[in-house]
């Protein structure tokens, strides 16, 4: 039996009140300026990183993870000895401010800047330890000078350029929509129309410049997810084929001086070409079309333009075409096909034009079966004979039939060899394609970062000269949701004298993509408060890129994507000298809540209104609901306000559940079960630090001193050089038996939790091995000698410092420690506690466990086989019988079969 657990009661006057000890920690560190950057330069660096939210006014729990996630890396890192940098800021243009100015009557900077200050001190509230002095606001002119300046570097680098672009188009409220203005049914979100599409002149980055090295440079991210390496590969979607020149004929089959060229993967299937299919926005549509076909044309592409994206390429979607009247020749075999006008193929796509060969395409085989076009097949199965796939078409290699003189060549041979005759007869040629198309950063709103240029009639698209940023956006705007940008129908701020004649000329009245403002946050975080140029390249070198970037998995593409491109596009011009931004990314999962929807309805209900979670119930009709764990959001009632936590159990129980509950990247179901739970555990922390109070036990005097040694100061250097060592005993026999197993439980809790705070993150179990640590002392404590209990309390105390930072705290003044827990050294394990006197034996009887059994770690076979038969267990098992069998796996079992 071991000794009674060392948690003893405490008075009501000494009770662990989170609500008093956490904002009076919180004011303490910020009065130190304990999280501030250091300046110095020496020692190493470590960058931790959060996505920065949009503020939307308060914080929902999906933040909270992501946030505390964080500050338990950094303060990790700073406790080894690094020189930390973890800053906040917020993304702070975009559509929401805008629909506030609506539908609320505000200005949006006002409505922003509120609620950041409502957020900041949510954030405050977690005990985050953030550099607040490196604070930055994308709304705010001195970080939008710096995104404008940027864009002139683009300009200037011939990366950022004009052109028409196809626009989401409210024809009631006569406005350009974004994408995320426009529903799941193709309706404007503001006034319920039908979106159309419209051609208008747009600002474009060149990302597909980049393209190969944004691709080629994703096996170095070998601190990213896997999963998030593979969707930026995809998106950016390089494939090897050729272009093909489909000439077009009149109606007697001569060439008309018209050609159609299409992108094809699969050179190899020409052969089975029976039609060729445009996009309806293609520009050769209108000449192309015949009369008779005019009207029939012209409400498909009516029809098509109400469509979105994603709906025209959908897979179950229905491929819907019409054709136009005009006929191509197929350049390989001389057969006239019709042309076609399809929803299933995009402008932007490609060259917009593919040849449809259904035998060999599966979007292509349902569009010829709708529309009753032929089927032919030219490539089989290698060893196969030739047959019909009725069920659908034949997409894998094989090898060519009904291909003239490429006839019996496999798929790759024949691609290389009608792709080198296509080049040789001038009718076709090699060419590599990428999915990623050029980045549309115009924005036909207000509250964005406004375009930096000048139109002029003379001079044509004049760069704002630099010495004249900002270009301030102007405030207290008249909103209403109705016709162009507020910004075009402000004259005075719109008409200006062209920077380089001194003519009348105009402003760009489009904003940036906000998307811009955030490609880039992470380098001015090196140097906030440069009034000079975004960065200064020795800081920004010195900092990034980033060590640890922790955010949602929803920004795997184009957040990460754009950053990734501004990062080479500033490394081209010189400004910094890293090629890519983020070392290490970890994508948490989502919060989840307990959800009750009504499967008639399709409504959800609210958990207050469910009278009996054991039978839940709709409260209106009485039908039995559907309970499961979904993603918080307001439209299924099943968030949990982070305030109502920390009023109710405190910061410090927040992060510990957040932490607990779930690895990192998996989704984590709230509990308010395991809330309680982790707030009871930090009650037993307080209490067993009171027990040692009650014995007099201090880290400031006495033996415990040898516990403070090399604790007690700013850390720097690597982690483990000058790491602190704890206490040292020559010889075991210097311990007793309870300071032994204490030492041990210590040590091992210190290499389980480093090893889980380094590398691949798994605060999870870290969580559990302080646990563990606590039940090890609870038991031991009270017969340990002073030095072994302080060394205990005060590697508790530390190892608990970056979880729940304000207990901690509290805990380690009470017992007297030298300066702040956060400034203490992160220990290292002595391996010589580590060591085993005995090792706990499991009994088996015929291949089941019925008990275990304490015995020399040393013991050979005959010595363990002994103990087990002599053993309680053996005696009530065997019953007095020997066994007939005896197994000994050295140092884990004993297996006894009657």
């Amino acid at each position: 039996m071991g000794a009674r657990p060392f948690y003893p009661s405490v008075t009501e006057a000494s009770r662990y009140r989170p609500e008093q000890i956490e904002r009076r920690w919180q004011q303490a560190w910020a009065e130190q300026g304990l999280d501030h950057t250091p300046v110095e330069t020496d020692g190493t660096s470590f960058y931790a990183l959060s996505m920065f939210p949009y503020p939307s006014g308060n914080l929902h729990m999906g933040h909270v993870r992501n946030y505390v996630i964080t500050d338990v890396i950094a303060r990790t890192a700073r406790m080894r000895g690094h020189r930390v940098l973890h800053p906040m800021g917020w993304d702070a243009f975009g559509l929401p401010a805008e629909n506030a100015a609506i539908e609320r009557g505000v200005e949006p900077g006002d409505w922003t800047d509120r609620n950041i200050a409502s957020m900041r001190e949510q954030l405050r509230q977690l005990g985050l330890s953030i550099d607040w002095d490196r604070e930055v606001t994308t709304c705010h002119s001195d970080y939008y000078r710096w995104t404008q300046w940027l864009f002139l570097q683009f300009l200037e680098a011939g990366l950022a350029y004009r052109r028409e672009a196809t626009v989401n188009w409210d024809p009631v409220d006569q406005t350009v929509l974004a994408n995320e203005q426009v529903d799941g049914e193709g309706r404007s979100w503001r006034s319920g129309a039908l979106v159309e599409k419209r051609q208008l002149r747009q600002w474009f980055l060149k990302i597909t410049a980049y393209a190969d090295q944004l691709l080629d440079d994703l096996p170095k991210l070998e601190g990213w997810p896997e999963r998030v390496r593979t969707m930026q590969a995809n998106w950016i979607g390089r494939s090897s084929g050729a272009e093909l020149d489909f000439a077009v004929v009149d109606g007697e089959g001569q060439p008309s001086g018209e050609a159609i060229t299409v992108f094809t993967t699969r050179p190899d299937t020409i052969f089975g070409v029976s039609y060729v299919v445009l996009a309806p926005e293609h520009p050769l549509v209108a000449r192309l079309t015949t009369p008779d076909q005019a009207i029939a044309v012209e409400a498909f592409c009516d029809l098509v333009s109400r469509q979105s994206d994603q709906e025209r390429t959908a897979e179950d979607g229905p491929k819907r075409g019409v054709p136009i009247g005009a006929r191509v020749r197929n350049p390989a075999n001389g057969e006239l096909v019709p042309l076609w006008i399809a929803d299933y193929v995009l402008a932007e796509y490609g060259t917009g034009a593919v040849m449809g060969v259904p035998a060999h395409d599966q979007r292509d085989f349902l569009f010829a079966r709708r529309h009753e076009l032929p089927v032919r097949q030219v490539i089989i199965p290698e060893g196969s004979d030739e047959h019909a796939f009725e069920g659908g078409a034949w997409t894998e290699p094989g090898v060519l039939i009904h291909s003239g003189r490429f006839d019996g060549l496999a798929s790759p041979s024949a691609k290389a060899a009608i792709t080198a005759a296509a080049e040789s007869e001038g009718w076709g040629r090699g060419k590599v394609q990428y999915r990623l198309r050029d980045w549309l950063i115009s924005r036909q709103r207000y509250w964005g970062c406004p375009i930096p240029v000048i139109h002029c009639a003379s001079c044509g698209v004049v760069p704002v000269p630099a010495e004249q940023l900002p270009v301030e956006l102007p405030r207290q705007v008249a909103f209403s949701g109705k016709g162009a940008s507020p910004l075009a129908q402000l004259e005075d701020w719109v008409n200006v004298a062209c920077p380089c004649c001194g003519q009348p000329a105009r402003r760009e009245t489009d904003t940036m993509d906000t998307f811009m403002c955030s490609s880039w946050y992470y380098l001015r975080y090196s140097d906030p408060h440069n009034t000079a140029l975004p960065f200064e390249r020795s800081k920004v070198d010195r900092w990034l890129p980033v060590d640890q970037y922790v955010g949602g998995i929803e920004h795997a593409i184009l957040h990460l994507l754009y950053s990734r491109f501004f990062t080479k596009v500033l490394r081209d011009r010189g400004l910094l000298g890293f090629d890519e931004p983020f070392t290490r990314l970890l994508t948490q999962g989502m919060v989840q809540g307990i959800t009750y929807k009504n499967p008639h309805s399709g409504k959800y209900i609210a958990p207050a209104d469910v009278a009996d979670p054991t039978d839940p119930r709709d409260p209106n009709s009485g039908e039995v609901l559907e309970v499961f764990f979904e993603k918080m959001s307001k439209s299924k009632y099943n968030g949990v306000d982070p305030t109502a936590v920390i009023d109710r159990y405190g910061a410090d129980t927040a992060r510990m559940f957040i932490l607990f509950k779930a690895p990192p990247e998996k989704d984590l179901e709230w509990d308010d079960a395991d809330v309680e739970g982790q707030f009871r555990f930090l009650q037993r922390i307080w209490r067993l630090v009171e027990g040692a109070l009650a014995r007099g036990l201090s880290l400031a005097d006495g033996p415990a001193m040898a516990v403070q040694e090399g604790l007690d100061g700013r850390a720097s250097g690597s982690s483990l050089p000058g790491a602190p060592e704890l206490l040292r005993f020559s010889t075991p026999e210097e311990c007793s038996p309870a300071e032994r197993e204490l030492r041990r439980a210590v040590h091992t809790a210190i290499t389980a939790i480093s090893d889980d705070l380094d590398g691949d993150y798994q605060f999870n179990t870290a969580v559990s091995e302080l646990m563990k640590l606590s039940n090890a002392m609870g038991e031991h404590l009270e017969a340990a000698g002073l030095p072994v209990a302080a060394e205990a309390l005060a590697s508790l105390l530390i190892l608990l410092a970056p979880f729940a930072p304000h207990l901690a705290e509290e805990l380690w003044q009470k017992l007297g420690g030298n300066g702040s827990v956060h400034l203490q050294r992160w220990p290292v394990a002595d391996p010589a506690a580590l060591v085993r006197d005995t090792i706990p034996l499991v009994i088996q009887i015929k291949g089941k466990v019925r008990g275990n059994l304490e015995v020399p770690a040393d013991a050979d076979k005959a010595t363990l086989e002994k103990l087990a038969l002599e053993s309680e267990v053996a005696l009530r098992w065997l019953e007095g019988k020997a066994p007939s069998r005896v197994i000994v796996v050295p140092g884990k079992l004993v297996n006894l079969v009657p």
